[in-house]
């Protein structure tokens, strides 16, 4: 399992790949399926065009919600292993967020348990959204629907 939180821009699917071929416990032919999700920065919230966005987290807590959020996946959907990278600070339209992975033996567990960490993610995770506007900044009051 890797859970990390980013300053820097990355690229999901490098990093996908470099992990999935360095994981211990992803050797080949132990998994039929990685499940994963990328969500990247719109450029419009709430009507308004969104210039940019900082993004903040409480260090040290979040990472351990992310964490705990994992092994409840782990743990309910029978997972063979976790991916979750988040980015931090300024983030651009198009610029990828969030990435998390799951793989498991079968498809459903990998798909459930994908949708299920994102889910808890936007819930549960401690970030703070601060949006750059035209006309100024806003800190955003909740996250969007699923």
């Amino acid at each position: 399992m890797k859970i990390e939180i980013r300053p820097d821009p990355y690229d999901p699917w490098e990093e996908l790949a470099a992990y999935q071929s360095a994981s211990e416990a992803l050797r080949p032919g132990s998994y039929g399926a990685c499940a994963s999700f990328v969500g990247s920065m719109r450029d419009v919230n709430e009507g308004d065009a969104v210039r940019s966005m900082f993004l903040e987290h409480y260090a040290g807590m979040t990472e351990s919600q992310l964490e705990e959020l994992a092994c409840e996946a782990i743990a309910e959907h029978g997972l063979l292993d976790v991916l979750i990278l988040h980015r931090v600070g300024e983030i651009h339209p198009d610029d990828p967020i969030v990435l998390v992975a799951a793989w498991s033996a079968h498809r459903k567990a990998a798909f459930d348990a994908c949708r299920a960490m994102m889910e808890m993610l936007k819930s549960r995770a401690t970030f703070w959204k601060k949006e750059e506007l035209a006309d100024g900044s806003r800190w955003v009051a909740q996250n969007t629907p699923g």
